[in-house]
């Protein structure tokens, strides 16, 4: 058992002084305990809430970053950028890369992250001999102490109607039936990790036919996480309308997609309809506010979702900005741009985003109604600096909205405080062995 006792801790949707925190030899809570003292305590902390769930990254594209701005254009011409990084991994490039990622993401208080994968096999298409690229991954989250729902994703057409670019032939597995195959075998190759949890990704209605939706569906066990990219892009909308007469969350509803284990990724651009599809189903949608502005896609609805009920979470995806705090507080920042009101989203709703509905998304935690942490959760903390020039003076809920990640003291996954790893170095050195330029 370990204990750790908090000056002041989020718990049960308030923050309550002198929290004694119990977890089993399995890093789940046991016991919570308020206006407790903490002279037992193997770890004293300050303020702290729970870890931060990033419902939706592309690793690699982090090579990226602070690269492509003087190149202008869009999603689209920046996607080619992607695609040529894509192609310089292979399973150590891509391993040395997600341990700096993943560090990067866990000094910034994400505790857990979905990394939705599709650079399965070699450049020309033909496949590892071992799920060396999924291990990589695996592997790399065990190094960096983050917990890794590894979306292993089917991509198996360019667009509607597209076979795969040269530049994609390396996500794709042929069929919706070949990637089941694969997604089993990885299962069992796997094994039980302790921070790794195996789930599912469609790419998107353009890269995966209705038919192969529907297969997907019916082949993953139960409760498998199943994630999509819905809606980013209004071409996308388009093309789907033009050559189903449905738009791609109407499309994922008549093949049975949608439901309580699903999260849409993006979904910035929605029809009424859409919304109430995707509420009316339970779903969950992941944010990328940082990455939705830096590629220009637009605002989402993303006040408008919840309301219908859907839960929001938010994700780093591109990984352009790798700070939770700052994504929530672009989420509130985008509904006031679009509405000209302020505090569309109160601060419990942003932790929720946060923490337990990222969680949900992952498959890592149940749906709540308030933000905290809870007897049964991951011992997943983050420990908050309440006296920085950025938040010295702010209300401990309202934390969400000054903090940032250069405000993460202490990060615990499961009970353990890792040593702090130099991040800029383990950056420094996987990013020069996949540049492009």
């Amino acid at each position: 058992m370990s204990v750790t006792w908090c000056r002041r801790a989020l718990v049960g949707g308030r923050f309550e002084e002198g929290v004694r925190i119990e977890a089993d030899a399995s890093g789940r809570v046991t016991r919570l305990t308020a206006g407790a003292g903490g002279d037992d305590a193997g770890l004293r902390l300050g303020t702290v809430v729970p870890g931060f769930g990033n419902a939706h990254s592309h690793l690699f594209h982090r090579a990226l970053r602070g690269r492509t701005h003087a190149d202008g254009g869009d999603f689209w011409s920046w996607r080619e950028q992607m695609y040529a990084v894509a192609g310089t991994l292979d399973p150590d490039r891509y391993r040395a890369l997600a341990v700096a990622v993943f560090a990067e993401m866990r000094a910034a208080g994400y505790t857990a992250v979905g990394e939705f994968h599709y650079v399965h096999h070699r450049p020309d298409g033909t496949p590892y001999p071992d799920h060396e690229m999924e291990l990589a991954l695996a592997d790399a989250s065990e190094e960096a102490g983050i917990r890794l729902t590894l979306l292993d994703t089917c991509y198996l057409r360019g667009g509607l109607d597209r076979p795969l670019e040269p530049g994609q032939r390396r996500f794709g597995d042929g069929s919706a039936a070949a990637w089941l195959e694969r997604w089993h075998r990885l299962r069992d190759r796997l094994g039980d990790r302790r921070l790794v949890t195996l789930g599912a990704a469609v790419h998107s209605v353009r890269a995966v036919t209705e038919a192969d939706v529907a297969t997907i569906v019916a082949g993953l066990p139960a409760g498998t996480p199943l994630h999509a990219h819905v809606s980013e892009q209004p071409l996308e909308n388009e093309e789907c309308l033009a050559r189903t007469g449905l738009t791609p969350t109407g499309l994922l509803a008549r093949a049975g997609a949608l439901g309580s284990r699903l999260t849409a990724v993006h979904a910035t651009h929605l029809t009424d309809t859409d919304v109430a599809l995707l509420g009316g189903a339970g779903v969950s949608v992941a944010l990328c506010p940082t990455t939705e502005a830096d590629l220009a896609d637009g605002i989402g609805p993303a006040r408008t979702l919840a309301g219908a009920g859907v839960r929001v979470a938010i994700g780093s995806d591109q990984n352009a900005v790798i700070d939770p705090l700052l994504e929530l507080r672009a989420a509130e920042a985008h509904e006031r741009l679009a509405s000209g009101r302020r505090g569309v989203f109160d601060p419990a709703d942003l932790w929720l985003m946060g923490t337990a509905h990222g969680y949900t998304s992952l498959g890592l935690g149940d749906p709540r109604a308030v933000p905290g942490l809870a007897v049964g959760d991951h011992c997943d903390l983050v420990e908050l600096d309440d006296a920085s020039p950025r938040t010295v003076g702010s209300r401990p809920d309202q934390l969400v909205l000054t903090a940032t990640a250069a405000d993460v003291r202490t990060v615990v996954v499961g009970g353990r405080v890792r040593p702090a790893p130099d991040v800029a170095a383990l950056l420094a050195g996987a990013l020069e062995r996949v540049s492009t330029s």
